[in-house]
């Protein structure tokens, strides 16, 4: 008689005494097959990052005894595998009755019923040992040389990293653990964006470079404190070239992931602003150098040097846009940022199209502020790498604040303004008690 067949899915890279006790339990059903879960699925669909690669995980799996095969799960859906394979047992923890795989072990025991398999699930292991464990792997995905990679990692693992702006350690907890549920899919932000802008307008001063970079690296140094994710930081126009080089080597020291800097000289204006002040352009030798000489004080391969590119924003046209960035990345730039203050992405658009037909490796990265009718996966399909939301939490904290402050001295009182603020317990669980 042939052998019972079982299916399990692993995420973890981290395998400890309580996944080799389930995978013994499931040996022991039949022959087994271990799918492992992809990359891309991984950053997209959960709140970790996996420390080795997806070549890696299916090696360490292959190498444990009752593990008979091992295949990829390319999407949390277990549907695709379940129908080719035909299982007769599903094997997991029950810990997947509650949160956001419990439409995932319907759709399970839907497919199983098809065809007359059986979902057998195993108390889900609490031991104080195992959860430290887990702890330990957070903590070192905070630490400066893991975090710092992770950014060119991610562009190697999905098509569109998804960034958010953050500037003190609240707004860096909600990039961190902001995930949302849709057609069986898990979404979240991939990596922060640490703006100037923001920075600026959070201490109630003007967008001119005015926050000097101590105070901003100390902001940076909020975040990463409470964090994993990587920081991409907005390096302004980068100042004088003597002093840029010592900020990119104390940024890359700090664990961050990449800086982007923009090519305009001068007193810095937000660039929203367009042709509506005086705004001057660098000259495309100038800011090679710049770039050049911020790439040759690098000590890693992980730290990002990105050139953006304001020729659209000061109406010089798309040919000098162009020219700009295969200059810049021949001068070394690790992406290009192109950036629209135009309420539509056409002009984006046709950049990327144009670029890409010279070169499809350089990473695009792009800031939909003004244009945000455009989707990601139009983004993806013009070859844009990198999607920055550049100063929503900003901008929406504001309007909120001022509405509660003025409903209180409307009533005087504060039961008016309960409803919009978010209560005290759920801010609490959002801040963790542990590093």
């Amino acid at each position: 008689m042939s052998r019972k067949t079982v299916y399990m899915c692993f995420i973890t890279d981290l395998i400890h005494g309580g996944h080799m006790s389930i995978i013994k339990k499931a040996a022991e059903l039949g022959d087994l097959t271990v799918g492992v879960l992809t990359d891309d699925v991984i950053t997209s669909s959960f709140r970790r990052f996996p420390l080795l690669r997806f070549e890696e995980r299916v090696k360490v799996l292959e190498n444990i005894k009752g593990v008979k095969r091992v295949i990829p799960q390319p999407t949390l859906s277990y549907a695709e595998n379940l129908r080719a394979l035909k299982p007769n047992y599903v094997v997991h923890g029950d810990n997947w009755r509650r949160g956001f795989q419990v439409p995932i072990r319907a759709e399970v025991i839907e497919i199983l019923t098809e065809y007359g398999g059986q979902l057998v699930e195993f108390p889900y292991s609490e031991d104080e040992e195992y959860q430290r464990l887990e702890l330990m792997k957070r903590q070192q995905l905070s630490l400066p040389d893991v975090r710092r990679a992770r950014l060119k990692r991610l562009l190697d693992m999905k098509p569109l990293v998804r960034v958010l702006e953050a500037h003190n350690g609240l707004t860096g907890l909600i990039v961190e653990k902001t995930r949302v549920s849709k057609n069986g899919k898990s979404y979240q932000f991939d990596a922060m964006w640490c703006s100037s802008l923001c920075d600026s307008t959070s201490r109630g001063k003007p967008d001119i470079e005015l926050i000097d970079l101590s105070t901003r690296l100390r902001a940076i140094d909020e975040i990463m404190d409470v964090t994993t994710k990587p920081i991409i930081f907005d390096g302004d126009t980068g100042g004088l070239t003597e002093h840029y080089v010592y900020n990119v080597r104390t940024l890359e020291r700090m664990g961050v992931s990449a800086v982007i800097i923009e090519d305009k000289t001068g007193l810095k204006k937000n660039s929203l602003f367009g042709t509506e002040v005086h705004q001057t352009q660098d000259s495309i030798e100038n800011f090679c150098n710049k770039i050049s000489a911020g790439k040759a004080v690098l000590k890693t391969n992980d730290f990002m040097i990105i050139a953006r590119i304001e020729s659209l924003i000061l109406e010089k046209g798309m040919d000098d846009a162009l020219k700009r960035a295969f200059a810049y990345v021949e001068a070394g730039a690790s992406g290009i940022m192109i950036h629209s203050r135009r309420s539509t992405p056409d002009e984006i658009f046709e950049f990327c199209d144009r670029f890409r037909k010279h070169n499809s490796i350089t990473p695009l990265v792009v800031v939909p502020t003004s244009y945000s009718n455009v989707t990601e996966e139009e983004l993806v399909s013009r070859g844009v790498n990198i999607v920055i939301y550049a100063n929503h939490l900003t901008r929406s904290a504001f309007p909120a604040m001022k509405e509660v402050a003025e409903m209180i001295l409307k009533n005087g009182r504060a039961a008016e303004a309960d409803d919009l603020c978010m209560p005290i317990k759920e801010i609490l669980t959002l801040i963790p008690e542990e590093y």
